[in-house]
């Protein structure tokens, strides 16, 4: 799987489609999480809902690291000394803590890793729709030159339509549906991992077209590498570790680490529009958009070991 995100990667870095061919792809991509999401509720029984549902624990671990430990490492960054970095790069990495989690590549990554798929579900989901107001109130907090603003009933809309309403139909199609999954469970995991291609591709693809990165300075770059590396891998280590502090089982110490380490491009793009406008926005998210393309690339190899240790362990 490795081999083939950085395949998919170097593809979309060397071949990037625009124009028409862009819009084509993003409406496959959309189709595709539509499927995936249907998926998930075909193959998930109304009992598994329902628990996922009642795990209280997990979600509130999940939106605390979120919304409080991400914003508190974000917290330095504003005693930085001027000229260390620039503006909107210092701003874009403390923006970088402050948006909600990925919803589709949170779930897919979990399931791949044989972790709750259910309570994944729910609580990137949460995150996301509480993001929407969470979210500027600490730009609001954390950024001064923030204007304020809401993300607007349409963000919301597109969760529910695209992520939410494919579940729901999924769990009703269960009485044609269920069978199929069952018998197909190990093949449908091809799905997983060719959505999350689609969605490396699009991410890489939309980078090299559009030449965000000619932005940056050589001293911005050489800092904001390590910096949000860093902060990926102390977030992946602090999820796990938090996991077994909690006494959760290991498929929930699974979903904490891969929902509340994610940071979503999709959500905090529109988000830095609203909130900053301006010609800084392309700068300001080139952190986001770093930390997202790392996410996909190490939650990759995460989910891949910790699915074959599971398949081991039965």
């Amino acid at each position: 799987m490795l081999v083939i995100i950085l395949s998919t990667l170097a593809l979309g870095l060397l071949l990037p489609v625009s124009g028409s061919a862009a819009e084509v792809l993003d409406l496959v991509t959309r189709v595709g999480v539509f499927v995936l999401f249907f998926g998930y509720g075909a193959r998930l029984s109304a009992a598994e809902t329902l628990a996922g549902l009642r795990n209280w624990k997990l979600h509130v671990a999940i939106l605390a690291t979120t919304f409080v430990v991400f914003p508190l490492l974000a917290t330095p960054l504003l005693f930085l000394p001027d000229g260390v970095l620039s503006a909107p790069i210092r701003a874009g990495l403390i923006f970088l803590c402050l948006v909600p989690s990925t919803v589709q590549s949170s779930i897919t990554f979990t399931s791949l890793a044989g972790g709750n798929v259910p309570a994944a579900m729910v609580s990137a989901t949460a995150s996301n729709i509480l993001g929407v107001g969470l979210t500027p109130l600490l730009a609001m907090l954390f950024i001064p030159t923030a204007s304020g603003g809401s993300i607007g009933f349409e963000q919301v809309w597109g969760v529910v339509v695209q992520l939410l309403l494919p579940f729901v139909l999924g769990q009703l199609s269960r009485f044609a549906t269920a069978g199929f999954m069952a018998r197909h469970r190990a093949r449908l995991k091809f799905l997983d991992q060719a959505v999350i291609m689609l969605i490396v591709y699009g991410a890489f693809s939309e980078l090299r077209v559009s030449g965000v990165w000619r932005e940056l300075q050589p001293l911005d770059l050489a800092l904001l590498v390590p910096v949000a590396l860093g902060l990926l891998a102390f977030m992946f280590g602090f999820t796990w570790t938090l996991g077994g502090r909690l006494g959760l089982p290991r498929e929930d110490r699974i979903a904490l680490m891969f929902c509340g380490t994610k940071k979503s491009l999709a959500t905090g793009v529109p988000m830095a529009s609203v909130l900053f406008g301006g010609a800084t926005v392309g700068v300001l998210v080139i952190p986001l958009m770093l930390f997202h393309q790392a996410q996909l690339l190490a939650s990759s190899v995460l989910a891949n070991r910790l699915g074959r240790e599971g398949r081991e362990r039965a």
